[in-house]
């Protein structure tokens, strides 16, 4: 590969953000990140919601600099974010109001709400997506049945990163990736589920046309080449789900492998070519979404390091601030096996004081509480670790097939404490890295619409190239196949 090009990934996180300049060339890809900003929810009339316009100067600022640094010589700009969210614009193309938070506690009973219309099962065999109170479909519910108007005064709803993509390039679009994180899409026909929208009375009119991962969907629109002071650059739809990116970036070769997605959520599954939608994904609530490539990611959503991630944001308020590296290696003292959460209960979704939480949990299910914080951590982590285990078995009863490796990518791989667990738990080989899996992915599937790269094996192999990557053997495989053992029992 002679030729060098530079794409920019803006990659958007639950907690922060970042713009990032990727550059490939000789079967490597070298990123570096230009700007970085935080990123969460503010309250706005009682409601958890996203600062757009703030998301949207941060934005607009990374790519300036990134114009700046790279000599406006940029091939293409991709933009991932979480899923499920959404904006909804007017007739004239305005933002109504800024998009709800997933964590919002509009989406309170609308699961159940839901069911009184179209059966669980029913929406599930439309669409093989997990059930979580926080997708689209329960959040465009909620705002039906509350009449919101403006839903009432929408012209189309466009979900997160292509919202971004749409104030870039001026083009509406929903990306095939980020959509299937709806439930209201069928995951067997990649289009939209007429049953699931008809049955729930929700308007099929306000959803864009779907493209699919790799597509160049518009370019820089002239305002913004003046402001930011760069050319027409190519806007691409890659993976728009992040995880969808993330898994791209995955530095799998042959055999049989899993992938484990680790942040605030974790997401852990396999890639398969087409949907699996019958009794056991049904029994073991694993969802079917969008993959790049036309690949399925049959998966699982785990709540992951957001316990964590809340357990020090309310010890800082408390007065005490912890790294997580002091918070891993006061957990690495602490005693085993001191207790079990199912990290997935209800009572963890919402921000707030998570140790009370934990506490209030462990008390209820008979278990002792603690107030030391290494030994929370250590709980938490522990937990994690026997959850995988559990995800881990059910892929492999649903498949048939025997994972040989679990590959761990993002920000969660600092952890390996966490790491090592994970194979002591799932008794596989883990490898670690990227860390930036997700710009990795994204970039490469820039390259790819490019004509850089020609398939997404070559774009793997040139992950393998670029980072460094950890192994994990399995260790004590006894002692934590016996706890798994109490944990199921």
């Amino acid at each position: 590969m002679a030729d060098e090009k530079k794409y920019i990934a803006v990659d958007l996180g639950a907690e922060s953000g970042r713009v990032m300049i990727g550059t490939i060339s000789d079967d490597k890809l070298v990123l570096e990140e230009i700007h970085r900003f935080s990123n969460g929810p503010i309250e706005e009339d009682g409601s958890l919601k996203w600062d757009f316009k703030k998301l949207i100067y941060e934005i607009k600022t990374g790519i300036g600099k990134a114009a700046k640094v790279a000599g406006g010589d940029i091939t293409g700009i991709g933009v991932d974010s979480w899923g499920v969210d959404f904006g909804l614009l007017d007739d004239s193309g305005e933002l109504i109001e800024n998009p709800y938070h997933y964590r919002d506690s509009r989406t309170n009973g609308m699961m159940e709400k839901a069911f009184e219309l179209l059966s669980k099962r029913e929406i599930y065999e439309n669409t093989g997506l997990q059930f979580m109170q926080l997708n689209s479909v329960y959040q465009l519910l909620a705002m039906r049945m509350a009449n919101s108007s403006a839903l009432a005064g929408a012209k189309n709803l466009v979900f997160i990163a292509d919202l971004v993509s749409y104030f870039l390039c001026g083009e509406i679009f929903a990306e095939y990736s980020l959509a299937s994180t709806s439930q209201f899409m069928d995951m067997r026909t990649s289009r939209w589920s007429q049953e699931v929208l008809e049955r729930l009375s929700l308007p099929i009119d306000i959803l864009p046309e779907v493209v699919k991962p790799g597509t160049i969907v518009g370019k820089l629109t002239p305002e913004l080449q003046r402001n930011l002071g760069c050319g027409p650059i190519p806007v691409i739809a890659i993976g728009s789900h992040d995880t969808a990116s993330a898994i791209a970036g995955v530095p799998a070769g042959n055999g049989n492998w899993a992938y484990l997605s680790s942040g605030t959520w974790s997401l852990m599954g396999v890639e398969i070519p087409e949907a699996i939608i019958n009794d056991k994904t049904f029994e073991y609530e694993f969802t079917n979404e969008g993959g790049v490539e036309n690949t399925i990611r049959l998966l699982k959503n785990i709540m992951g390091l957001w316990l964590m991630q809340e357990c020090r944001r309310q010890w800082q308020k408390e007065g005490t601030e912890l790294s997580y590296d002091e918070l891993t290696e006061m957990a690495e003292k602490a005693e085993p096996f001191a207790g079990l959460l199912n990290v997935d209960d209800n009572a963890f979704l919402a921000p707030g004081d998570m140790p009370k939480r934990i506490n209030e949990y462990l008390e209820r299910t008979g278990q002792r509480t603690t107030q030391d914080k290494g030994q929370l951590n250590r709980i938490i982590m522990e937990s994690l670790a026997l959850k995988y285990r559990r995800v881990m078995d059910a892929i492999e009863d649903i498949t048939g097939n025997t994972i040989d490796i679990l590959h761990i990518v993002g920000g969660g791989i600092k952890n390996e404490l966490l790491c090592q667990f994970t194979a002591n738990a799932t008794g596989k080989k883990v490898i670690t890295g990227p860390i930036e899996a997700t710009a990795s992915g994204n970039i490469l599937m820039q390259a790819k619409a490019a004509g850089q790269v020609k398939t997404l094996s070559q774009a793997r192999e040139i992950v393998r190239n670029s980072f460094d990557l950890k192994e994990y053997q399995p260790e004590n495989v006894a002692l934590w196949q016996e706890q798994y053992d109490k944990a199921n029992s």
